[in-house]
């Protein structure tokens, strides 16, 4: 007698940023702290998205929300910079060229 096991596909897996991804995000937020713009960070790994959200004070919403959507690698880019009230600033291919939509808004004119 053979019994027989019922195949179960694997759960599926967290979506993370990989350390070359932290490593550009880190360098941003790094930047953005001397320059005493942010001052806390939250990273969230989910079954359909990374999220590395940036906040001024620790009690607020979110200032920004970089994404990364595996699932959008082929249509859109994965990679997306959401603002605080969810509008997506910047989407893309390439994690660097999404981030540069946020050195942007550091640029100040100094008197």
């Amino acid at each position: 007698m053979s019994t027989t096991i019922p195949f179960t596909p694997a759960a599926a897996e967290q979506v993370h940023f990989d350390r070359k991804e932290l490593g550009l995000i880190l360098s941003l937020y790094g930047r953005m702290v001397a320059q005493g713009e942010w001052r806390d960070y939250g990273i969230s790994g989910l079954r359909e998205l990374a999220v590395f959200s940036v906040f001024r004070r620790t009690a607020e919403f979110p200032l920004y929300r970089i994404e990364k959507r595996s699932k959008l690698r082929q249509r859109q880019g994965m990679y997306s910079v959401g603002g605080m009230d969810g509008q997506i600033l910047r989407r893309g291919h390439d994690l660097a060229q999404v981030l540069r939509v946020l050195e942007r808004k550091s640029i100040r004119a100094v008197d």
